[in-house]
């Protein structure tokens, strides 16, 4: 009878109740988990992972002592083939940044929902179920290590070398991947894939057995082949070069098969730091659709980029208007915009997808500040870049999430005040410097003065005269530092008639007066 690997997680979380909600509320035994433990907090955690062969970990973010976060950090470094779902019942975006930055595999909010949680982790058992073997023979071994070596490559194992890899003149490492694969996968069944897997195998097999190269592969995604490469004979880098294009020549269907390929090495325990390295390169076929990538070309385009960073926060403004107004023209054309520049800017894919992450994370955040509570079920996925491997279909990937966005909104109604805010707010920022009234804007928009006041404060937290002052006094700073204007001409050009009154207003937002102020930061 084939082994089926049960899942053991580890539940997380410095209320007692919770992790025995989470223990028992769901039979994870029918979806193939054992739960081990529960830890109340980081450090009990790391002790257990430690003791206990931990698949999983299924933690809270904000604890006592050792937070989620921290303790997602250390699995990193020290458990790196530890799975993490984060549950969370804070939304800031720099949570769910940094919880991005550590390979967290899923990102939950509370109240979890429970259908949520169980498809999180049934995900994660079929993933670590496929990469499971018993199966022990020279090949299998050297396969599985090179599976190893390809997962955990952040990390310097002490893992011993199967024999076979052994004895070799040099090495080399290639990874090989289909372009387009989201368009492949979408009209692919599970039998297509394996049969695709089995001719890309062959390809690669045939072709560097007729040059006399040995060879071990293994997928580490459906669209990802690791290869390490093996020869008794020193080659060129030509040689290699031409070995290996012919290799991807031979490929015989539609979707082009490209690489990205390491230097020779001659130790075998530089392979885990040179499979993150070949994975790094994937990203730039995007550019000029060069089938065989190298440090070399690398090196070439990145001193031609010059990219300028992303206003991330005024495109998830935009957004937020049109999304607000209903305007799927203009959401069509911020987003068109946005990859224009990621094209001209020469941005790799790892630099749009980090850019599309952000903006959903913020988006969404926004969107629930506005009263739009069905997005509280959680975050979407990081864009998976073995499938998303061309810039039309990461455009795609957040068009789509964008527009699935439209369609809540126009499905769910919202309050509509949030619309007449932000017009309120591009006004007050083009008229602030004037003795501007909240008379003046409600006028503007049509509104009554008091109807105005209600729902200035209900969205932004501050009454109109705390707004203006901000605008005021951050404009103040700025003045203060880059010119050498009296403080009481500066009072007069941020709109205060009052000098006594300015000055006093600037201390209290900064705690000193402006003339300390700009002592202090010019020193500085």
């Amino acid at each position: 009878m084939q082994h089926v690997k049960t899942v053991k997680m580890l539940i997380v979380d410095d209320e007692p109740v919770i992790c025995q909600g989470l223990h028992y509320t769901i039979d994870w035994a029918d979806y193939g988990v054992e739960v081990v433990a529960e830890a109340y907090d980081g450090h009990e955690a790391l002790q257990v992972v430690q003791e206990h062969e931990i698949d999983l970990v299924l933690t809270d973010i904000r604890m006592e002592g050792m937070d989620g976060l921290q303790l997602a950090k250390e699995l990193k470094r020290c458990h790196p083939e530890v799975r993490v779902i984060m549950i969370s019942g804070y939304e800031e975006f720099e949570y769910a940044r940094q919880a991005i930055k550590l390979d967290v595999t899923d990102y939950l909010l509370k109240p979890v929902d429970i259908d949520e949680l169980v498809a999180a982790v049934t995900g994660i058992v079929e993933d670590i179920r496929s990469k499971d073997t018993r199966v022990n023979s020279p090949t299998k071994d050297a396969e599985l290590w090179l599976s190893e070596m390809a997962a955990h490559y952040e990390t310097s194992l002490a893992k011993s070398i199967p024999p076979y890899l052994l004895n070799s003149a040099e090495y080399k490492l290639i990874a090989t991947q289909l372009e387009k694969f989201s368009i492949l996968a979408a009209s692919q069944t599970e039998q297509d894939f394996t049969m695709l897997q089995r001719l890309w195998l062959q390809t690669v097999r045939e072709s560097l057995e007729k040059s006399g190269i040995r060879q071990v592969s293994v997928f580490v995604h459906k669209n990802l082949l690791m290869t390490l490469l093996m020869t008794d004979q020193p080659r060129s880098k030509r040689q290699w070069d031409e070995i290996l294009q012919t290799m991807l020549d031979d490929w015989p269907e539609e979707h082009r098969l490209y690489g990205a390929v390491s230097d020779t090495y001659v130790s075998l325990d530089q392979t885990a730091a040179i499979c993150a390295e070949v994975r790094a390169l994937l990203p730039y076929y995007a550019l000029e659709k060069r089938s065989l990538l190298d440090r070399e070309y690398k090196t070439e385009v990145d001193n031609g980029r010059a990219m300028h960073d992303f206003d991330s926060a005024e495109m998830v403004s935009k957004l937020s208007v049109a999304l607000f107004k209903q305007d799927a023209d203009m959401l069509e054309e911020l987003i068109d915009g946005m990859f224009r520049l990621f094209l001209d800017q020469r941005y790799l894919l790892t630099d749009m997808v980090k850019v599309c992450d952000e903006l959903s994370i913020m988006l969404r955040q926004r969107l629930r500040q506005s009263g739009l509570t069905q997005l509280e079920h959680g975050l979407e996925r990081t864009i998976d870049l073995e499938v998303f491997n061309h810039p039309d279909a990461i455009r795609q990937a957040i068009s789509t999430e964008v527009f699935d966005l439209l369609q809540l909104i126009d499905k769910v109604g919202i309050d509509r005040s949030f619309w007449i805010i932000e017009k309120a707010k591009k006004y007050m920022a083009d008229h602030y410097l004037s003795d501007l009234k909240a008379s003046e804007v409600a006028a503007y928009l049509k509104i009554t003065p008091s109807y105005f006041s209600n729902i200035f404060k209900q969205s932004t937290g501050k009454s109109f005269s705390e707004y203006m002052n901000e605008l005021r006094i951050n404009e103040a700073r700025k003045l203060l530092l880059t010119t050498q204007d009296k403080v009481f001409e500066i009072a007069d050009r941020v709109g205060y008639k009052e000098y006594k009154y300015f000055v006093s207003v600037f201390k209290l937002y900064t705690g000193m007066t402006p003339k300390k102020y700009r002592v202090l930061n010019i020193k500085e």
